[in-house]
């Protein structure tokens, strides 16, 4: 098993992080500085300051950002999946579309299916492996990049070492997931061992759509990430609320991407609907599932546009909304315009940053 500081690279054996004086560093400061602002050194070594930052506008952060750690991509083509953005990935475009949308830091995650393809022992490597890539990342590029930690969650046991492994000694900023496993969805007991944990420590947990067993290639002509996608979140925050699981661990914070999917569209029938019929009446109550829905965090990618985030905001206060680009299917220059035209400077203040730091204390003194 590699070490943090000589991460798998399956192709070529293990390498060391590079010195913080590299030569592709000082390439990424010049551009970086040139494009946006300017690197200083400071007693914890080089910094970030945007341009933005520097007239007192706070740059964003954004929690919807994927990466392809090499040990993942490779396990993806194996297996005959993955997709051209996927394969394609550099940290160099990563880096080029915040520096454009004037994003300060992004806290990554690799995509769907992340882990969920693989057997017990080569999820958890595959997961260690990518897990260790990105803080890798982050010691590359101070301020840049911080990481949601990717767990083999189908199997408990080897998710509960990562866990740990993953905030005690690459202090991850919380847990990226998937809205479902198979046939199981966030609120399923099977995952009550993790929800333990993660409520016991306080954690963020970001989830991101994928398709589940029951609904893959369901209509013709259309990728499971037009429609499928955003019913997945939905279904896990219903089973999450309905089963009772957000309520008994209260200390998660979940974050739901895609401002919850199709949630705006179906909020009535959680509202009104599943709290006057059985199985549910007497047992939840309308203002059960307004407190679990609002107290939910919920990111901008691929909903930036008036009608959707417009939606949203009707839904859940301003205060749970938090930045998200979707990079490298959409970018963040689009969302930040986008939310520009949507949003007073007081909100877009909150939305692209103040909020998100209630949930990464790692970042709150960046």
């Amino acid at each position: 098993m590699s070490s943090l500081l000589t991460p798998r690279c399956d192709c070529c054996g293990p390498q060391s992080v590079p010195a913080p004086a590299d030569r592709s560093r000082r390439a990424f400061l010049t551009k970086a500085s040139a494009a946006l602002g300017t690197a200083v050194l400071g007693g914890s070594g080089i910094r970030f300051i945007s341009k933005a930052d520097a007239q007192g506008v706070a740059p964003p952060i954004d929690v919807h950002h994927h990466v392809a750690p090499p040990i993942w991509v490779e396990a993806l083509k194996k297996a005959g999946l993955g997709d051209p953005l996927v394969n394609n990935w550099t940290i160099q475009k990563s880096l080029d579309d915040m520096d454009k949308g004037g994003v300060a830091t992004a806290i990554t995650s690799p995509t769907t299916p992340q882990v969920g393809f693989l057997g017990r022992e080569e999820a958890a490597r595959v997961a260690r492996g990518s897990n260790e890539y990105a803080k890798t990342l982050a010691i590359d590029h101070p301020g840049r990049f911080g990481f949601f930690a990717m767990l083999p969650l189908h199997h408990i046991d080897e998710s509960l070492k990562e866990i740990e492994y993953a905030f005690d000694v690459l202090k991850a900023d919380g847990i990226g997931v998937m809205t479902s496993y198979g046939d199981k969805w966030l609120g399923y007991s099977h995952f009550a061992p993790i929800w333990e944990e993660l409520n016991r420590r306080k954690a963020t947990v970001y989830t991101h759509p994928t398709g589940a067993n029951c609904c893959v290639n369901l209509v013709q002509g259309l990728p499971d990430a037009t429609v499928e996608f955003g019913t997945d979140t939905t279904r896990t925050i219903a089973s999450l609320i309905f089963s009772g699981t957000s309520q008994r661990y209260q200390d998660i914070n979940f974050i739901f991407s895609h401002g919850g999917g199709v949630l705006t569209a179906i909020a009535e029938r959680l509202q009104v609907q599943m709290v006057t019929t059985q199985p549910y009446k007497d047992r939840f109550t309308r203002e059960a599932v307004d407190k679990e829905l609002q107290r939910f965090y919920y990111d901008t990618a691929q909903i930036a546009r008036a009608v959707t985030i417009g939606a949203l905001v009707k839904l859940v206060p301003v205060s749970q909304v938090v930045f998200g680009s979707d990079f490298p299917y959409r970018t963040s220059e689009d969302h930040v315009k986008s939310l520009a035209t949507a949003f007073s400077a007081a909100d877009l203040k909150l939305i692209e940053r103040e909020n998100v730091l209630r949930i990464l204390p790692n970042w709150r003194k960046a």
